[in-house]
């Protein structure tokens, strides 16, 4: 369904991204954010399916400032790569690179972002600092409870987390919900770190159904 792209960033840097359309009138842009392991089939099989559903989909390889094609499986040798290049990866960049991509899918109507893992992170930091996005829902990101009280988002947020993650304590959801009340914060039964990834033993269905519909009502309510 979709095609892969070349962005420019505000600072000149050019990476790559896979881009799907909807097959009718788009409902708006859409920026998918990847998880560590790049944007591998996984992240591309959730921007075909946003795409189905109606939005201009698009997800930037934020990791292109490390390293070209940049795809990983799940194994453990491919989660070591993974954290080892996110670690190089800086706020400013996640920035630029998502500003790109938000301008890209701007022209299908107001723009929304949405990310998983490290890609949840980095959209709660999209949230923050891009320019042009309506709408956000980062999924399981490790990292944001430290960020809340220096950083508030710009536009209206939805944050998603499972009960059983052991990257992410239950203490930093406290943090998130107290220092931005306004935001609705979902916590899922049975379900870790990776929860809405169908390539992942983490995997729960149910969960994923539950949250993506929630995700798509925020859509529908802010970025319409």
């Amino acid at each position: 369904m979709g095609e892969k792209i070349s962005l420019t960033a505000s600072d000149g840097h050019q990476l790559d991204a896979y881009k799907a359309e909807p097959s009718g009138a788009s409902k708006g842009g859409l920026v998918v954010i990847q998880e560590i392991f790049g944007v591998n089939s996984q992240i591309r099989s959730t921007v075909d399916h946003f795409a189905g559903l109606g939005y201009t989909a698009i997800a930037p390889a934020l990791f292109d400032r490390v390293g070209k094609d940049i795809e990983l499986g799940y194994n453990e040798d491919d989660f070591a790569t993974g954290r080892e290049t996110r670690g190089k990866i800086t706020d400013e960049w996640i920035t630029a690179d998502i500003g790109a991509a938000v301008q890209e899918v701007s022209s299908a109507g107001k723009v929304s972002v949405i990310g998983f893992c490290f890609g949840g992170y980095a959209t709660y930091v999209a949230a923050c600092t891009v320019d042009g996005v309506s709408a956000a829902m980062p999924f399981y990101g490790g990292g944001i409870a430290a960020k809340v009280s220096d950083m508030q988002p710009k536009c209206p947020t939805q944050f998603h987390f499972g009960d059983k993650d052991a990257a992410i304590p239950l203490d930093d959801l406290q943090k998130i919900k107290d220092a931005l009340q306004d935001s609705p914060l979902y916590v899922y039964d049975d379900s870790g770190h990776g929860f809405t990834c169908d390539d992942r033993d983490s995997f729960n269905p149910g969960a994923t159904e539950r949250a993506f519909a929630r995700a798509v009502a925020w859509m529908d309510e802010h970025a319409a």
